[in-house]
């Protein structure tokens, strides 16, 4: 009588059937790395076959507790028994005191709720709008590089032409100038300009901060021209600097640092900490340009998504997690440049402050140059076979925004990881 052979075990594909169900059911508008992630905790993730990954990259500058963090999802149960959502046309206290933490962290003035930055953005738009509409001013100048979102706005506002290719014929009222170049502001004013926008850090432009005198000449220029200054901290700020907002750390010990105001802010990302909410604050001089009828949302400001943004400032400050982000942030910022030092074969530049790092890879490192690929995604898909998440940023610079409770031991991890890659290819 012959042995029965067992069938061989069926091996269960997690990542492909998710990979499947994305290829059939959503629509192709990412580009997505071949990583079908499952679970978190703290600053690591893990895959569906449960490899484990540190995220240095925080969903894109908005996981600032980390993954799974524990008073986030007491937050979100507690204040879900209570209210999750109301319309806007009746109060709640959440809200309430979320515009007021926010006020407190700037200066006089009112807050608007939305979902996301490109939602907070399109609020800038129409609050400048509103501001020039009766002298038939609307044009708003924003930086080459910029980006501010993919809505229509939003793509007509970005200074990058990528992002506008196929939705022509684009939304009229921007002009697009150099960054960190005042005249070119100065040049750029006509009788129908209105507003001046910018990043206080350019993010998807490759990790570029505002110069202090770029910031106070902007203020300047803006004041005598009757223009607003508006600045998208959607990246940039929330605390991502190691202060509430990146001007405030570019200008900390500059002579005219406390007299600077914005006119208004667009903020979102580490705001919720992967809760989806945007918020635009507005300087009380203007604070009451969009009244009833002029702005609206259903989702914005929900009694959830605001316990939640309480919650996430709650925990930044009592745990002082802005000195960790400016300690850890000047460790980066050595470590990175010693390795450019290195090897600066492989190393361009490094850029940034705080948790908002940008590394700029050097021209024609041979493993990349003739791969028809952005070097930037290049390296990215290293670190990832490494066990690293970083966010590619432009051709050659890949980010670093990691969560305000990193442990110096994981950052420590992630520039053994990085130094390892970049050893490689300077070796290939």
């Amino acid at each position: 009588m012959k042995d029965l052979v067992p069938p061989p075990p069926i091996i269960h594909n997690e990542q492909q059937e998710i990979l499947e169900l994305f290829s059939n059911y959503v629509v192709p508008s990412y580009g997505r790395f071949d990583l079908a992630l499952k679970r978190g905790e703290g600053s690591y993730v893990w895959d569906a076959r449960g490899k484990r990954y540190l995220d240095l990259g925080g969903g894109i500058a908005v996981c600032a507790l980390g993954h799974a963090h524990p008073e986030i999802t007491q937050a979100l149960i507690e204040q879900s028994r209570e209210l999750v959502h109301v319309s806007n046309l009746y109060y709640h206290a959440p809200q309430g005191r979320l515009a007021k933490k926010i006020v407190e962290h700037l200066a006089p003035g009112k807050v608007f709720f939305c979902n996301s930055g490109a939602e907070a953005n399109e609020g800038l738009y129409k609050v400048a709008r509103k501001f020039g509409h009766d002298e038939g001013r609307f044009e708003i100048i924003t930086a080459t590089n910029s980006f501010h979102g993919r809505t229509l706005g939003g793509i007509a506002a970005t200074g990058q032409d990528k992002v506008k290719h196929g939705f022509e014929p684009i939304m009229p009222g921007y002009q697009h100038v150099p960054y960190n170049d005042l005249q070119a502001v100065a040049d750029a004013i006509s009788p129908a300009t209105v507003a001046v926008l910018i990043e206080g850090i350019q993010g998807e432009g490759g990790i570029t901060p505002a110069t202090p005198e770029y910031l106070l000449g902007l203020r300047k220029l803006c004041d005598e021209k009757n223009l607003l200054l508006m600045i998208d901290a959607v990246q940039c700020g929330h605390f991502r600097t190691g202060r509430f907002q990146s001007y405030q750390r570019t200008l900390e010990g500059v002579a005219g640092d406390e007299a600077f105001v914005p006119d208004a802010i667009s903020m979102a990302k580490s705001l919720g900490g992967g809760f989806p909410i945007g918020a635009f604050w507005v300087n009380l001089k203007h604070a009451d340009l969009l009244g009833p009828g002029t702005h609206g949302t259903t989702f914005g400001g929900t009694p959830l998504g605001c316990a939640v943004a309480l919650k996430i400032f709650e925990v930044i400050e009592r745990d002082n997690l802005q000195n960790n982000i400016r300690q850890l942030g000047d460790w980066w910022m050595t470590q990175l440049n010693a390795l450019k030092e290195e090897f600066p074969n492989i190393i361009k530049t490094v850029r940034g402050v705080g948790f908002m790092i940008g590394i700029e890879l050097a021209d024609n490192i041979p493993p990349y140059a003739n791969s028809g690929k952005a070097p930037s995604l290049l390296m990215v898909n290293a670190l990832h076979a490494a066990g690293l998440l970083t966010i590619p940023s432009g051709l050659y610079v890949f980010r670093l925004l990691p969560p305000y409770n990193l442990k110096q031991r994981e950052a420590e991890e992630g520039m053994s990881l990085i130094r390892a890659e970049v050893e490689k290819l300077a070796k290939s």
